[in-house]
């Protein structure tokens, strides 16, 4: 900045000088001006009455010399041819107009010249080329009485000239001074307004100086709260990985819990108690699910992680999760499929189906009669699934207020169905990040329709999907040693008891350091690994496991976390793992993983990083 100012006030300086310079040009040219014109005037009026005078004077020697030949014997003709051919010469300046443009009255001027010629007419016979008579005493004194009447008139041209010609010298010097004086102020005026420009060129650029300063000073500031938006935005990530860890891991032990009692023998009227505790567990999960996403979106942390994705698989998990809430209602659920579509696309397979449970939730909420429908097809290169409901339906009102957060359709509407408001708002975020939109028809009493729009991508030919696994059948498998490496003393109890209930082994390390030592000493098919733990993590303690000799390396891990973010699970595979499970883990989720990596354990060594058991992830 300090360059470019020093630069600037060269150039506005040097601009200065150079505009003085031109002024004092123009000044000065003025002043020349004004000289030449008054020289020239007075040159021109001086001439003139240099000839005039000259003419009278040279009319007074003919005159002379004439006297001195009529008084002499013998006259000298040659001195009297030479001054008459001078006064000749001094007579055509009053035929040359100079006279008439000086003297006012120019008759006087017609009968003088008349008067002379008239003179040399006469002349001429004694004196001119063609002369026939001979100068004597007797033709000078003829002569004399000849120019005797010219005296008179030609002095009183002579003083008129003389006197016009001062009047016409002093009118002129007055014209040439009235327009100097008008060059001076001309001059003066754009002198003031050159400075003046120059003085606001000037203050506009101590201004642009000024706001340059301010715009260096603003940019510096935002470069400062950048940085304190990314650290707040890096804490927020953190915060809300270790709120997502802290508030999971509770429910890992209440859900397991519950899911351990519903397997053992119980009375019916147990058995509702049981899944209501359970429904309930599942709903304020689903809350802490949506509040975390929400929190996730706006800080922009939430990553898309794609997969080859079969639409028709798709569809049927979803349908097969949402067919119980609509049988409950008496409600009917359809799909439909279009054939024309790719056999496999790429999506984030869990965020679609997170977006299809909310639409399809909220149309069962909101439908007591009828059914719910649910379509995929192609159109202009988009994948459009479309849910299509016979509910109770919105008004324009509702619609514009639909994708607020924690707003529903009206208080009554809450009050009736429930729900924090976030669904549809986190569903319209998550469209977007994928690059997609979802659109909404409704009409009062008459049901909606809400189509979610993804751009649609065909799968690669080699892309592998987790369903093209073969099926597994868990209850056939042999009895496992597992691992489990986790610190929380609920979370021990539960998966001890869900281990066992699946007919495997269960021991425990409650830090990373001790399960690598374990793993050393021991002999083990699977190790299902937390994260969070004190000495070492789950990350650390997987690269330490990989790095064993002895085959230990190729041991199946499978991150086992209540820290379920994308660049989580990406981390685990990075580090070596081979499946990921979420906290709070099911009892189904568990059994099919162990199965699936029991399955390929048998098949090969499991491979490390991001190539690994993709198809474990039961989340």
């Amino acid at each position: 900045m300090t360059a470019v100012s020093a630069r600037q006030r060269r150039y506005v300086w040097a601009t200065a000088l150079a505009l003085l310079v031109a002024l004092a040009v123009v000044a000065w040219t003025q002043w020349r001006q004004h000289r030449l014109l008054d020289s020239t005037v007075q040159y021109q009026n001086d001439y003139l009455q240099i000839s005039l005078a000259q003419l009278q004077i040279e009319f007074l020697r003919l005159r002379g010399a004439l006297q001195d030949a009529a008084h002499a014997a013998v006259p000298d003709r040659d001195q009297v041819q030479l001054r008459y051919d001078i006064f000749i010469s001094r007579v055509d300046l009053l035929s040359s107009g100079r006279v008439e443009r000086v003297v006012d009255n120019a008759t006087e001027v017609q009968r003088v010249l008349g008067a002379i010629r008239a003179f040399i007419d006469g002349a001429d016979r004694t004196l001119g080329p063609n002369a026939d008579t001979p100068l004597d005493s007797t033709t000078a004194r003829s002569l004399l009485g000849l120019m005797e009447p010219l005296d008179a008139p030609i002095h009183s041209l002579v003083v008129e000239a003389t006197h016009s010609a001062s009047a016409l010298v002093a009118k002129h010097y007055d014209t040439v001074r009235d327009q100097g004086f008008s060059s001076l102020i001309l001059t003066g005026l754009l002198s003031a307004t050159s400075v003046g420009f120059a003085l606001l060129a000037l203050s506009l650029w101590r201004r642009e100086l000024q706001r340059r300063r301010e715009l260096e000073k603003l940019a510096a500031d935002l470069r400062v709260a950048q940085r304190t938006a990314e650290s707040a935005s890096e804490a927020k990530s953190a915060f809300l990985a270790n709120m997502s860890h802290e508030l999971r891991t509770p429910f890992q032990g209440l859900l397991g819990m519950l899911e351990l009692i519903d397997s053992e023998a119980l009375t019916p009227s147990q058995h509702r108690q049981l899944s209501v505790a359970r429904e309930s567990g599942g709903h304020l999960l689903g809350i802490l699910n949506d509040v975390l996403d929400a929190a996730r979106l706006e800080a922009g942390t939430l990553r898309l992680h794609e997969d080859a994705v079969s639409p028709q698989e798709l569809t049927n998990d979803v349908q097969a999760l949402m067919s119980p809430p609509a049988q409950a209602k008496g409600l009917t659920l359809t799909t439909k499929v279009d054939p024309a579509l790719p056999e496999r696309v790429l999506l984030d397979g869990t965020r679609v189906r997170q977006v299809l449970f909310n639409l399809l939730s909220n149309a069962i909420k909101f439908t007591d009669n009828g059914g719910v429908n649910m379509t995929l097809r192609e159109r202009d290169g988009l994948l459009c699934i479309a849910v299509t409901d016979t509910g109770i339906g919105m008004d324009e009102a509702t619609l514009s207020r639909l994708f607020q957060r924690f707003t529903q359709g009206d208080d009554s509407t809450s009050r009736r169905h429930g729900g924090t408001g976030l669904g549809l708002e986190i569903s319209r975020s998550l469209a977007h990040l994928m690059g997609g939109e979802i659109e909404v028809q409704s009409t009062p009493g008459q049901g909606s329709r809400f189509e979610l729009q993804l751009p649609l991508r065909a799968a690669p030919a080699s892309a592998v999907s987790p369903a093209e696994l073969p099926p597994l059948r868990p209850d056939v498998l042999r009895p496992l040693r597992l691992l489990v490496a986790e610190d929380n003393e609920v979370n021990c109890e539960v998966l001890a008891a869900m281990i066992a209930h699946l007919g495997h082994q269960a021991q425990f390390a409650h830090d990373g350091r001790a399960a690598v030592l374990a793993v050393q000493q021991g002999d083990f098919d699977l190790v299902l690994m937390d994260l969070h733990m004190p000495e070492l993590d789950g990350i650390a303690a997987t690269r330490a496991i990989r790095a064993l000799p002895d085959g230990k390396a190729a041991l199946p891990i499978i991150a086992l976390t209540a820290d379920a973010y994308a660049e989580t699970r990406a981390a685990c595979f990075d580090a070596g793992m081979n499946g990921f499970l979420s906290k709070p883990v099911s009892l189904d989720a568990l059994a099919h993983t162990v199965a699936r990596s029991a399955v390929a354990t048998a098949r090969e060594s499991p491979p490390v990083g991001q190539n690994a058991i993709a198809a474990a992830d039961a989340k």
